[in-house]
């Protein structure tokens, strides 16, 4: 599995557990499993499948896809259930109480929303809980957008209603009421560390006025509830008091009750008072039950924090090997672009010496082929030239020098063109330059093109001549 498709399901499974209570990660990773990791599926499986035994077999009659989910989801549950029946129950709580579907799923009112990376997120966990993911308040049009895509709970609103009137009625001294439904109440007390405070108010019982003035209202009760308690009331009038009421069994009242969070949709109820308390009285029971829960207290807290730090050195880890990815990536890419590089160099130096050796082969054979011209040219002028005439009368001696100090000899027949004397010159192949004039000093006459139609006798140079030549390029 890649690392985005790890943190992907870390999301998903964290959501989960926060949506639905479930502390057991391997639990709910089996329930995420059985609805191939789709988080609304899983969630609405799950509150399905917590609902009456009217919507049971209607599940149990059903069959689709979304009931075989609800069915698998049901036996990984009541697997659990079995082995924590099984196990002996916890001798700090009186007893382990399960929560009612109708307590559970009005803090789990499901919406689908974009959050962070476009994940599904509950839109009911309450004003606390949409806080921390980003949903909770917000102004102008971020607001108007949160407030349409979640709603505050009816448990919420029952709660906020509570506090009011409470507080209207008994005045500010008072246990600091949460403003929202029991679950979230009871997730925040887990998330702090410390107990549940619960007081059920009966607005009509002859002993409430005076318990809620002298007794939890009194500073002393107040100040021990606020310091080491979450608080969360509820009037037995309002639906979620009343629930929480036959839950919890009261029978008589003012009630109050310490409990904190079990697994599952669970609660361990630690300590229930019943019946008016004086301020001394409820302070020996808070205190007891104070120092009975210390430990289990101080243990979750250390299993959190090792948590968090497990977590932080994952993160670190996980930052760490995508640092080492990074820069193994980079020293990759920088070895390719280096070995290109000297590639590219490889074949442009080859490149070029393929086209200077082309140039020498192909100077080389120009060359070879004007000397090949120059020499049949040669050749041809010195047969043009005939064989040297015996001295006579009517023949020329003439004698060529050449700018390196040779010199060449021979006759020619005086009717005979300055032309040939070029003829000449040129077969004997002891120019390396093509321009040329044939000179004479005394007096100096150039015997240029002008003059290569005359004969030797006619140039004047008859019956010898010395002539030299001069280089014109």
């Amino acid at each position: 599995m890649s690392l985005p498709d790890m943190v992907d399901v870390a999301d998903k499974l964290a959501y989960f557990q926060a949506i639905t209570g479930l502390e057991d990660p391997e639990i709910c990773t089996e329930i995420l499993a059985a609805h191939g990791w789709d988080l609304e599926r899983a969630v609405s499986s799950f509150t399905s499948t917590n609902s009456d035994s009217s919507a049971s077999a209607a599940v149990d009659g059903g069959g689709g896809d979304d009931d075989h989910f609800d069915h698998a989801t049901r036996q990984i549950l009541d697997r659990q259930e079995q082995q924590e029946n099984a196990a002996p129950a916890p001798s700090l709580a009186w007893k382990i109480i399960t929560l009612p579907i109708s307590v559970i799923s009005g803090s789990l009112g499901l919406v689908s929303g974009a959050v962070g990376l476009g994940l599904w997120a509950a839109g009911g966990i309450l004003s606390y809980s949409l806080g921390v993911i980003g949903l909770g308040s917000g102004s102008g049009q971020n607001a108007e957008s949160s407030a349409r895509l979640v709603s505050v709970s009816a448990a919420a609103s029952e709660a906020i209603d509570f506090v009011s009137a409470f507080e209207r009625d008994f005045g500010t001294t008072r246990p600091n009421f949460v403003g929202e439904g029991f679950m979230d109440a009871l997730q925040r007390s887990r998330n702090a560390f410390k107990l549940l405070f619960v007081y059920l108010h009966s607005p009509d019982h002859p002993d409430t006025p005076l318990f809620c003035g002298r007794t939890l209202c009194s500073e002393t009760i107040a100040a021990f509830v606020n310091e080491n308690f979450v608080s969360w009331g509820g009037s037995i009038r309002a639906s979620e008091g009343f629930k929480m009421s036959n839950s919890l069994k009261a029978s008589r009242y003012p009630f109050c009750a310490v409990v904190m969070a079990a697994t599952n949709q669970r609660i361990a109820l630690l300590q229930q008072v019943e019946g008016p308390k004086t301020a001394e009285e409820m302070l020996v029971i808070l205190q007891r039950v104070l120092e009975e829960s210390s430990p289990v207290l101080v243990s979750a807290r250390l299993d959190a924090e090792e948590r968090r730090n497990n977590m932080r050195l994952r993160e670190e880890q996980d930052a760490a090997y995508r640092a080492a990815l990074e820069a193994d990536q980079a020293r990759e890419r920088q070895r390719r672009e280096e070995q290109e590089r000297l590639e590219r160099e490889a074949a442009e130096a080859e490149r070029k010496r393929k086209e200077e050796e082309e140039a020498r082969e192909r100077a080389a054979r120009e060359a070879a082929e004007r000397e090949a011209a120059l020499a049949r040219m040669r050749q041809e002028k010195a047969m043009s030239l005939g064989a040297e005439p015996d001295k006579g009368p009517n023949v020329t001696q003439v004698l060529v020098r050449f700018p390196t100090g040779e010199r060449k000899e021979r006759r020619f027949h005086s009717s005979a063109s300055i032309q040939t004397l070029y003829d000449y010159v040129d077969s004997l192949g002891c120019l390396e330059a093509d321009g040329y004039n044939l000179v004479s000093n005394f007096p100096r006459v150039v015997y240029g093109t002008e003059k290569l139609s005359l004969s030797l006798k006619e140039a004047g140079l008859h019956p010898q001549a010395s002539l030299f030549v001069e280089l014109t390029s």
